[in-house]
């Protein structure tokens, strides 16, 4: 098993002053992806060229973005007709991933669907742990663990998570957004799978 990798979440409002944080965690580096979630367009394409310089993936909430913005794809949140719709505009050439699933029935059928990934956000850690956990033994396609904490990580990666959401983690912490990327990448090493 691949060691997992950091997912990184923008927070749900976001203003020009975000994009000085945002450079400083991108280039902490090891960032596969990042969800630019809710941001509005003019200032997408600012945050987009940050991250894909480096080589993380972009991903938006809006196909008609990703596509006018040739960015990396799109995370939806719940299955239904936008995730359709997502996987319809989107495959087979970008990423679609999808959350906010709520039961085991519906992770079976986004994975069905085409999902490129699925990301577990339980109520709690324990709920979260376990339904990466279900997915990890019987699936193949990635699922993402959200850390609403640092301290979270290594429960995530236990379970058989693929990647590493961080959202709050970052953003809020007292040390600032590059020192919570390094705090994650030295938690990730320490709890690195066996090979």
């Amino acid at each position: 098993m691949d060691a997992p990798r950091l997912y990184l979440i923008t927070p749900k409002i976001v203003d020009p002053g975000f994009v000085a944080p945002f450079e400083a965690a991108i280039a902490a580096g090891e960032i596969a992806c990042a969800w630019l979630r809710g941001v509005a367009a003019d200032l997408v394409r600012t945050l987009a060229d940050i991250a894909q310089a480096r080589g993380v993936a972009c991903l938006v909430d809006d196909p008609k973005l990703a596509a006018e913005m040739d960015l990396d794809g799109v995370h939806i949140e719940g299955i239904g007709a936008r995730f359709d719709a997502a996987l319809a505009a989107m495959k087979p050439g970008r990423i679609v991933g999808i959350g906010g699933l709520e039961t085991r029935h519906e992770a079976m059928l986004a994975g069905e669907a085409g999902a490129d990934y699925l990301m577990f956000d339980a109520p709690s850690l324990a709920e979260t742990c376990e339904r990466i956990a279900w997915w990890a033994e019987i699936f193949n396609i990635p699922c993402i663990g959200e850390a609403a904490r640092l301290e979270d990580i290594g429960a995530l990666v236990n379970a058989g998570a693929d990647f590493i959401a961080l959202c709050d983690a970052v953003w809020a912490d007292a040390q600032g957004p590059a020192s919570a990327v390094e705090a994650a990448r030295r938690a990730l090493a320490a709890h690195e799978p066996a090979a």
